[in-house]
């Protein structure tokens, strides 16, 4: 075998060996479950806790969990929240913004199928929601400040809306009374206002909180190795992206009295618990100083991401006063970027951008404002390709004159071969010299190759993070781009009365759907460009390429897909105009009949390697 062949070989197996990578490391996502929001009853389970107070407070006035059962949960006051993208409630016991659902966004495409539960209180399955209170320093004690079992009354408003806030009072019977209003805007963000107003006869000390409670982990994980569930923070500028095992298994920390991972003193950033498309976030108002703490009480098995501000001391007669923000909804790209630009640090990093978030972020600004003038985001993924493909035309059209240029050294190279015979140093030399007098690049026909990698990965990144990509319609049957291709060949692509197989099972990868099938035609095209290579092994490899690639990548998401065949005939209408340019005009239909007819017995020995010569 020379060394032409052992090279080809060893590139054609690297690429199968990646690709193989990719697809064990980044398997197909599961298909979105339906969320279950069927209450569980539960009694006396701890609600939440360890808020550190003022320094030189008693240890125990630190801890401010409670136990509260369901019904009493169930049995307490309610104020509805109605906006036009949420609906929901929030209970007076506690304050707690513990009900809330998604009017824009739907568990599955079906018809009819249950719009997204945002928040749901304890006592549900997958119990999430968020509560505001106050850690008690000097001069108070537990009992006497605010906390997740308060009973708070209804002094202003009658339903939470846009433009509509509700104000919540409670007296401790101490000589200080609290306040807390609530609202909303247009979107996904509550803003609270907590109040104090000492009414005694000696200053009191107390530290208000912000705290997001999660009862275990999600049900509905994904654990995809390419996307981030768990805890999101910013601290002073930092992105920070923590686990749920990293949580449960972070030291204890002494102050917070369980485990936890804290970061003190952060003058801007944000804390909270982030899922695929979902995120609940904790923001305190800027230039405020404030602790963030990822806690987890291995008892009642609740995570926490708590926000704590610095402690104030609120004279005889005096009042204090703080403002923070609680962001509940779906990261939305255009919605996120807007809440930055207001004054919210990175927010859009909350998004899951990945190791080439210097690709991912322009490639999906670019797409989404493609989507914005297309409407439809399949025919915005063809164009995005269409104007990737402009962008590298200059590398690709360099390429192909090297290609052309090669194919034309092509006898000499044969001649080298014939003259150096086992002297590869005397062969490489003489092919470096043949290059170099004719002004050609041997690895000028990698370069596209290689700009398409990172950029293949970055957009799978973004079909696959982004919600903007979920349940994305195209057309006909594909209604859902961030899901595999949705057709089969089981059942003649819907022509047959029977159903096709389950998605991401076997079946579903032997029967592929028409967009593999495409992709594996579109690879197969572009081969047929040029006559089949001479040598048998060459001649096997790329006659299986393009269908191994097709079973490979059958599974990914469909708007993955529409942009590789997308690029592929693109790639394959260059390719033709430049050959056509250089003076060369391809045999395309000459080409695809060869590789149909079967070789002659005679030709096919001849072609064997010298080393099988003599045998019977």
């Amino acid at each position: 075998m020379d060394e032409q062949n052992k090279n080809l070989i060893l590139a054609t197996a690297l690429s199968f060996v990646v690709i193989l990578t990719w697809f064990v490391l980044f398997p197909p996502p599961e298909p979105e479950p339906q969320l279950d929001t069927t209450a569980q009853t539960t009694t006396g389970a701890p609600v939440d806790g360890a808020i550190p107070a003022a320094p030189g407070t008693a240890p125990d006035a630190i801890d401010t969990s409670s136990a509260v059962g369901s019904e009493a949960l169930e049995s307490a006051p309610r104020i509805q929240i109605e906006t036009p993208r949420l609906t929901g409630s929030i209970s007076l016991l506690g304050g707690r913004i513990d009900d809330l659902k998604l009017k824009d966004y739907r568990t599955t495409v079906d018809d009819g199928a249950p719009i997204v539960t945002m928040l749901s209180p304890q006592g549900t399955t997958d119990a999430y929601y968020a509560l505001q209170g106050w850690a008690a320093g000097t001069g108070l004690d537990a009992g006497a400040v605010p906390g997740p079992d308060t009973q708070w009354q209804l002094t202003g408003g009658a339903n939470l809306g846009v433009g509509s806030p509700i104000s919540l009072t409670w007296d401790n019977g101490a000589g200080q009374v609290f306040g807390r209003t609530i609202a909303v805007d247009e979107n996904y963000m509550f803003t609270m206002t907590q109040t104090v107003t000492n009414n005694g006869d000696a200053p009191v000390s107390l530290a208000p909180y912000g705290m997001i409670v999660q009862h275990t982990q999600p049900d509905d994980l994904e654990n995809f190795f390419i996307l981030h569930e768990g805890a999101v923070a910013i601290a002073n500028g930092e992105l920070a992206e923590t686990d749920w095992d990293d949580i449960s298994e972070a030291p204890i920390d002494p102050k917070w009295g369980r485990q936890a991972i804290v970061q003190e003193g952060v003058t801007s950033g944000w804390i909270g618990f982030t899922d695929h498309f979902w995120q609940a976030i904790l923001i305190p108002s800027a230039g405020q100083t404030f602790d963030q703490a990822l806690t987890y009480d291995v008892r009642s098995d609740v995570y926490r991401a708590v926000t704590r501000l610095p402690t104030q001391t609120v004279a005889a007669g005096a009042s204090a006063e703080v403002t923070t923000e609680f962001f509940a909804g779906a990261k939305e790209w255009a919605t996120l970027r807007a809440y930055e630009d207001a004054g919210v640090a990175k927010f859009i990093d909350s998004i899951d951008w990945g190791w080439f978030f210097f690709l991912t972020k322009p490639i999906f600004w670019l797409l989404h404002e493609l989507n914005k003038l297309i409407g439809n985001m399949g025919w915005s993924i063809i164009a995005l390709t269409l104007i990737i493909k402009a962008v590298l035309f200059p590398l690709a059209y360099k390429s192909y004159v090297s290609m052309a240029k090669m194919k034309e050294l092509q006898p000499e190279m044969e001649k080298l071969k014939e003259a150096a015979g086992d002297d590869r140093q005397k062969m490489q030399q003489g092919m470096m010299e043949l290059y170099k007098k004719n002004k050609v690049n041997p690895a000028a026909g990698c370069l596209p190759i290689l700009m398409q990698i990172p950029i293949f990965f970055s957009l799978y990144k973004v079909i696959f993070v982004t919600i903007e990509l979920r349940h994305a319609p195209w057309f006909g049957v594909f209604n859902d781009l961030s899901a595999p291709d949705p057709t089969s060949i089981y059942n003649f692509y819907g022509w047959l009365p029977w159903g096709s197989p389950e998605p991401n099972s076997i079946m579903a990868l032997i029967f592929i759907g028409i967009l593999p099938l495409l992709l594996g035609i579109s690879m197969w095209l572009q081969q047929k460009l040029n006559p089949a290579p001479t040598d048998p092994t060459q001649q096997m490899i790329f006659a299986w390429m393009p269908w191994v690639f097709m079973f490979m990548l059958g599974g990914f998401a469909s708007g993955l897909v529409v942009y590789w065949i997308a690029n592929n005939t693109i790639t394959f209408t260059q390719q033709y105009l430049i050959m056509r340019s250089q003076g060369y005009k391809p045999d395309l239909l000459g080409n695809i009949t060869s590789s149909f007819k079967r070789k002659p017995k005679a030709a096919a020995n001849d072609a064997k390697a010298p080393a099988t010569k003599g045998k019977k």
